[in-house]
């Protein structure tokens, strides 16, 4: 698709290990500490982030808030299990009119464009700032032996793990 490829040109967009494409915006040069005080973090990170309608974000977890913003595209479904190991959705786009949503830290989750013939770009702040050893991409099995408790579930799972 032509709009993605000048999209990922434009942005210098780079290929995300959970699916799509990413660049890192801004990431602060405040330091805060974790509760124990052992940990130092920029306060806050932000990215662009791109996946085609064909593509997915798959189920990870970070130890950070994740707050994902709509700018263009089709809307984005961004599934999560809740604390009741429940799936649960989020719509966020022009058509849901819901343009930003959170993501809790250590939450498992995962994404996909609503439209396979289009995209969804947006930009997703975390605060404590994103690292790379805070990232957690699902294994399938363990996935499923937590939450596959139902058949929507299997399937939420299933459809967006690569392992």
């Amino acid at each position: 698709m032509q709009e993605i490829d000048r999209l990922v040109n434009t942005l210098q967009l780079e290929p995300h290990p959970e699916g799509g494409f990413y660049k890192e915006m801004h990431r602060s040069t405040t330091v805060v500490r974790d509760a124990n005080g052992a940990s130092k973090k920029s306060a806050l990170t932000s990215i662009y982030y791109l996946l085609s309608g064909n593509d997915f974000s798959s189920w990870h977890r970070i130890s950070s808030d994740e707050t994902w913003y709509f700018h263009l595209g089709c809307d984005v479904l961004i599934y999560f299990f809740d604390q009741n190991k429940i799936l649960q959705t989020l719509q966020l786009g022009h058509e849901s009119q819901n343009l930003q949503a959170t993501i809790l830290a250590n939450t498992w989750f995962a994404a996909k464009p609503l439209q396979q013939d289009s995209f969804s770009l947006v930009s997703c702040a975390v605060a404590p700032g994103f690292e790379f050893e805070d990232f957690e991409i699902a294994n399938r099995a363990a996935l499923l032996t937590e939450f596959g408790n139902s058949a929507d579930n299997r399937k939420a799972i299933e459809d967006f793990t690569r392992v």
